[in-house]
């Protein structure tokens, strides 16, 4: 970035007025929210410990029998694993979606919409057929991180070809871009079928609720294998927020500023690929957190990008665990598939911004 972009104001702050206080305050909010989601949810199911109880075992200051062994063993290696990574994914899916829609200037760009969670999904797919027979050598090399790496793999594939059909001249055509992403989601489909139809029973069940999207098989050494690559990619995208902010101008006017365009693409594409391709490794199909969660925060605290990831990242954790509280608890004591909830908030909405660009719905 030169000393040029460094000195002039933020075209895109400048452009929507300054919503600095409104954006901070809203960070607050959102911050406290999580804080809160997560409390209530590591002490919510089939234990009977009370939240402030919870707290104090994890913190270390409670009294050493203030917990049965039944209620701690519930406690730390099921519900607060679950919640660190549920609140990662969240982070990952929300903040993939508001650089997409960034990146290709457009609202409706999610990662699960136009095919991106698809060709993550096959690498993973891939690596869990054959990880012990043709893939093996990889697994052996990278071990914990294997999947997630393959599912990286398969995004970042997603992800470029995406933006080579949708963009041309620097324009990117929403139609091309929904039109590839549904090609890419089937082809992506077809092969995953393919593997499917030669993975053995066990591999079977795996995959079935896998696909649907899950948190219910969390534990801390998903944690670790995913929780690195989510972290970097999402710490990196604040980075990306001036030229992100620039692009919204057009390719032309970035380049005028002291953007370097093709720069900002390249991170934007690798921290996209990286955090839905481990998102997806240990969660499965989940959907729609990529949309709803940026257009709602650009409708509050604008389009600013300074502001717009980090409060996307902090509003899709709380949702996430939001939904998976839902998920746990509507159908108790059967569980059901977190990417069911999120599909039956996140299609209509998905609906609502539709018909609102099209002009059918005066809101």
């Amino acid at each position: 970035m030169s000393a040029l972009a460094m000195i002039l104001p933020d075209p895109v702050a400048a452009r929507e007025g300054d919503r600095s206080a409104r954006a901070r305050l809203a960070i607050l909010a959102l911050s406290v929210l999580l804080v809160a989601v997560a409390a209530v949810s590591v002490a919510t199911g089939a234990s009977d410990a009370s939240v402030v109880g919870v707290l104090k075992a994890l913190a270390g200051l409670s009294e050493p029998n203030a917990l049965s062994a039944r209620d701690r063993l519930i406690v730390l290696e099921i519900r607060a694993p679950r919640i660190v990574l549920g609140a990662l994914v969240g982070a990952a899916l929300a903040v993939s979606g508001a650089l997409m829609q960034g990146l290709f200037r457009n609202p409706l760009a999610d990662p699960g919409i136009v095919g991106v969670s698809a060709g993550a999904g096959l690498g993973a797919i891939t690596f869990i057929v054959l990880g012990g027979t043709v893939l093996a050598p990889v697994a052996a090399l990278f071990g914990i991180y294997a999947l997630p790496m393959a599912a990286f793999v398969g995004g970042l594939a997603s992800t470029l070809a995406l933006y080579r059909i949708a963009t041309r001249r620097g324009q990117t055509s929403i139609a091309t871009m929904l039109l590839a992403g549904i090609a890419l989601g089937a082809l992506a489909g077809a092969i995953s079928g393919v593997l499917v139809y030669h993975a053995d029973d066990r591999q079977l069940r795996d995959l079935t609720f896998w696909g649907l999207g899950s948190l219910g098989g969390s534990t801390w050494s998903k944690i670790a294998a995913a929780g690195p690559i989510i972290i970097v990619a999402v710490a990196a995208t604040p980075f990306l927020s001036r030229g992100l902010n620039a692009l919204a101008l057009g390719e032309a006017s970035a380049r005028h500023l002291g953007i370097s365009v093709q720069a900002v693409k390249n991170v934007a594409i690798v921290a996209v690929a990286a955090a839905t391709g481990a998102a997806v490794a240990v969660s499965g199909g989940i959907g729609f957190v990529g949309i709803v969660v940026p257009h709602l925060l650009r409708l509050i605290i604008g389009p600013d990008h300074r502001y717009l990831l980090p409060a996307s990242a902090l509003l899709g954790a709380s949702l996430l665990l939001l939904a998976d509280a839902v998920s746990r608890t509507i159908v108790a004591p059967a569980e059901l598939p977190i990417g069911i909830v999120t599909a039956i908030f996140g299609a209509p909405f998905f609906l609502w911004v539709l018909l609102r660009r099209r002009g059918l719905l005066d809101l």
